[in-house]
């Protein structure tokens, strides 16, 4: 599994950025024994501080993620991600997982990365982590659009 790269705003301008991120070990489990369908699972993205450090082999549910950002226009356990897919590329002989790029409107917060996760509706500690995505550096946005844009191949690859 793979990330791919995304995009993110800073100071007006888009940058893109290679995601040197990290896949929880526990996700790569779930999505091979079926407990994670990423194309029929509500998957969301969280967003969270700097002062949080991601395990990826202790860190399985939500509930381990700590730090998570708090602000005007967001809310508390993310944004579901709409209109995901799970596609085959022949060409390059990969699975590809996507999803509609995220914005979070009117929003004053601070986030230096974003948690994927599976949401079942109910307790944190139910909720099975897919990976963190680390933005760099801190990134702020005021009474405006936090938006993050994922590359145009996807956001996770199986190759």
């Amino acid at each position: 599994l793979n990330l791919l790269s995304w995009n993110y705003p800073e100071n007006n301008n888009l940058k893109t950025k290679k995601m040197a991120n990290q896949i929880f070990n526990s996700f790569k489990r779930d999505v091979i024994n079926g407990s994670i369908d990423l194309d029929t699972d509500t998957i969301k993205l969280m967003l969270v501080t700097s002062a949080y450090t991601p395990n990826i082999d202790t860190h399985t549910k939500r509930s381990d993620v700590t730090n998570e950002v708090t602000g005007t226009g967001y809310t508390a356990g993310g944004v579901a991600l709409a209109n995901k897919t799970v596609t085959v590329n022949n060409t390059t002989d990969k699975g590809v997982f996507d999803a509609d790029d995220v914005t979070i409107s009117t929003a004053t917060i601070t986030a230096r990365g974003a948690v994927l996760y599976k949401s079942r509706g109910g307790a944190s500690s139910a909720d099975e982590l897919i990976c963190y995505l680390d933005f760099g550096s801190d990134i702020t946005s005021t009474a405006g659009n936090f938006n993050i844009t994922f590359d145009a191949t996807g956001i996770l690859t199986l190759g």
